[in-house]
């Protein structure tokens, strides 16, 4: 059993494969947080401290017990009105104004299986795993009549615990939530650091480290999106803590809009961390009878580093989270034609792209930007999904069977949540886009954004994309989203009920998402949003790969591909090789580099392929032979950073991550030098995840070595003679 309950002590004890999570439930009926960590036996409740603290109140049933208080103890889901003046999990105005909840335990079911979340996306439990279950705690509010269901799935092989919560009024008045987290960690005692993953726009999910000091840290999103600027991802480590050693803890957010993460370390030297929707701009009305749901958090913990993390989330997003048959299958390479051409092409011109790339080996095509209504800018015809015969030179559905003839598939380009004012959807129904009554809206890329809370708007658009998917050999959807959200406002939704309109809008999002993959199961999506402006949990559920930037130059790659690994596959990552100089920043590197970066990702090309030399055609041809042949070792092998490219310093020249197979039978070294200087140092690899009993071959040279002596003593790299170079070992156990 995964699940444990002591009814005598009413303790709770979950297990993981090698970690222990607990929780009690108190003479007063609160329930308090124990322990979370490597895997251990019986209880925990004497980490539990009481002490007389000045100015921290104490719950009226505790009488003289002074030495008892809300404001010090740790808590399973603090909750603002019981005299923790912590940050709460959640806030709630009641009927009669009053800014007060007081949860107290009511009962527990444990289920056999993972709980799923209506509306919402949620991990599961696959057919080859067994044991996954469920804790539901029930705390209700005795005054407003609030019950307040904590669910906890369970994946123990996975080591990975999942967090979500039910909200229902049973009370005779309307309450209004106005802070809902799904997650929370109390730890009496720790030095801590956190890690974040900042960003902008074609440079996303940079990897910044502080300590937790006394104060709140927060980050989130009030962009509509889980934004470029600050990913739904965290993780709390000790300070020492390293790639291959520490105590670590992550949490993901499977939402992808509007987010708030907090760590606070407490007057008490204690630290709590949370995760859960944004505040800001979020108030929920919940009548008598009605019912909330929290989206879910994945927690992973991990004593062995950062790197043992990384590969949890790793495993339960690839395997418990995205769904369908690309979420393990090869994906089909592909070339997009955006930078080959942007909005200047026709038919005749995008068939010859095809021609060219299928010559090379590439298995897709797919149009992007520009193909429906009156859309030669980005200022006009979001929103009218009607192809432009004239621009094609006949039918969409004529020019995608041309491609098929080739031997290839058919992709295209959509973002279906917005739309221009220049076009005849917005003409016929001005107050489906957001805007402020009375006020001129704010424009992002000259466009505004359809309000998705309405039912309506997405069943108008769904008929449009559903149409074309009808219609057309479609075999992938680029959906992408090119502007953060505001002007806030629905039209329908009633002054009272405004601050749950950007909840209501994801839901429609993901309502039209479950439809596309429900029935055209065969489509492959890829998430966007600016590239990695909506890169999450939430959307993977959905798009099985996100395209991970729109900067797609090999060195800048390499940061933001670094920061993605922390908490996502690199199934996930899509990844092309592109023009040189690049389009985003002007920086040459060499095709085989571009390749080496792009390949640790769903590989594919971003550039016009009648441009390039034949030397460069050449890598093509064997780079698309390497994915195929490398694709089992790199998306299902366990990925490792070898070192950090954000780094100052030596370490910091060479950027080097390496996959090790499951059963350590084969292994792949990359490579790319950074910097490179007049007399260089010789730079050293110390590899990782190998059989240290086991010898390996070098797959070109033929040199053996021991696996410990790659571990421990580490290899060197050659002397590549300049920057920007790459560098591939493919090891083989004997």
């Amino acid at each position: 059993m995964a699940i444990l309950f002591q009814e005598e002590t009413k303790l709770f004890t979950i297990h993981t494969a090698h970690t222990t999570y607990q929780m009690k439930v108190d003479e007063f009926g609160y329930l308090l947080h124990l322990y979370y960590g490597d895997r251990t036996e019986g209880s925990m409740e004497y980490l539990l401290t009481f002490v007389d603290r000045g100015f921290s109140g104490n719950p009226y049933e505790a009488g003289s017990a002074r030495v008892y208080s809300m404001d010090a103890l740790p808590q399973e889901y603090p909750v603002q009105g019981t005299g923790d003046y912590r940050s709460p999990a959640l806030i709630v105005k009641n009927g009669d104004g009053a800014y007060s909840v007081d949860l107290r335990y009511q009962g527990y079911r444990i289920l056999d299986g993972k709980y799923s979340l209506p509306g919402l996306p949620a991990a599961y439990e696959t057919e080859a795993e067994a044991g996954a279950q469920t804790l539901e705690i029930a705390m209700e509010d005795s005054v407003s009549g609030l019950l307040v269901t904590l669910l906890y799935g369970v994946l123990p092989e996975r080591d990975v615990i999942t967090r979500a919560v039910r909200i229902e009024n049973r009370g005779e008045k309307t309450v209004k939530l106005l802070k809902v987290q799904s997650a929370c960690l109390d730890f009496v005692h720790g030095n801590f650091d956190l890690l974040m993953f900042y960003g902008r726009h074609a440079m996303e999910r940079t990897l910044q480290r502080t300590a937790v000091a006394h104060g709140a840290q927060v980050i989130g999103s009030r962009r509509g999106t889980s934004s470029h600027q600050y990913n739904p991802f965290v993780i709390l480590a000790d300070q020492e803590t390293t790639e291959t050693h520490g105590l670590c803890y992550g949490m993901s957010f499977v939402y992808s809009g509007p987010f708030k993460a907090e760590a606070e370390k407490d007057q008490f030297e204690q630290t709590r961390i949370s995760m859960g929707l944004q505040d800001e701009l979020f108030a929920c009305p919940l009548a008598p009878g009605e019912t909330f749901y929290a989206p879910e958090v994945l927690l992973s913990c991990s004593s062995q580093g950062l790197g043992q993390l990384s590969r949890n989330f790793h495993k339960v997003i690839r395997h418990n989270l995205c769904r369908g048959e690309y979420k393990t299958a090869p994906r089909p390479v592909l070339i997009n034609n955006w930078e080959a051409t942007y909005f200047d092409f026709n038919g005749e011109k995008i068939y010859e792209i095809a021609k060219e790339a299928v010559g090379l080996g590439v298995e897709m095509l797919v149009l992007d930007d520009g193909w429906f209504g009156k859309r030669d800018s980005d200022m006009t015809g979001l929103g009218d999904w009607i192809v432009n015969e004239k621009k094609l030179g006949g039918t969409l559905a004529s020019l995608a069977e041309r491609i098929n003839g080739l031997g290839m598939k058919f992709g295209l380009w959509v973002e279906p949540e917005m739309v221009s004012e220049d076009s005849d959807l917005y003409r016929a129904h001005p107050d489906w886009a957001f805007a402020v009554p009375g006020k001129k809206p704010v424009l992002g890329r000259s466009q505004l954004v359809l309000d998705f809370s309405r039912s309506e708007v997405v069943d108008h658009i769904y008929g449009q994309i559903s149409r074309l998917l009808d219609t057309v050999p479609i075999g992938y959807l680029k959906w992408d989203m090119n502007r953060s959200i505001s002007d806030v406002w629905s039209a329908t939704a009633g002054a009272d009920s405004q601050g749950m309109v950007m909840y209501r809008y994801v839901l429609g999002l993901y309502d039209f998402l479950e439809r596309i993959c429900q029935n055209y199961p065969h489509v492959l999506i890829e998430g966007c949003s600016g590239g990695g402006g909506r890169f999450d949990a939430g959307m993977l559920y959905y798009t099985p790969q996100i395209w991970c930037s729109d900067n797609t130059d090999a060195i800048d790659r390499l940061r933001i591909q670094y920061g993605t690994s922390f908490g996502y596959p690199v199934s996930a990552v899509g990844a092309h090789v592109s023009a040189c100089p690049n389009h985003q920043n002007g920086r040459i590197t060499p095709m085989e580099t571009r390749g080496c970066v792009a390949l640790s990702g769903s590989f594919g090309y971003e550039l016009d392929l009648k441009k390039i030399s034949q030397a460069e055609k050449n890598y093509v041809r064997k780079q698309i032979q390497e994915f195929h042949e490398l694709w089992d070792v790199i998306h299902n092998g366990d990925y490792y950073r070898l070192t950090d490219p954000c780094r100052q310093g030596l370490d910091g020249e060479v950027a080097a991550w390496m996959f090790v197979t499951e059963d350590k039978k084969e292994a792949l070294v990359n490579a790319v030098t950074l910097d490179y200087h007049g007399n260089p140092v010789s730079a050293y690899i110390r590899l990782q995840g190998l059989d240290p009993a086991a010898i390996y071959r070098d797959l070109e040279t033929g040199k053996r070595y021991p696996g410990a002596a790659l571990m421990c003593g580490g290899i060197p790299l050659p002397a590549l003679g300049g920057e920007y170079l790459s560098w591939t070992l493919r090891l083989i156990r004997e």
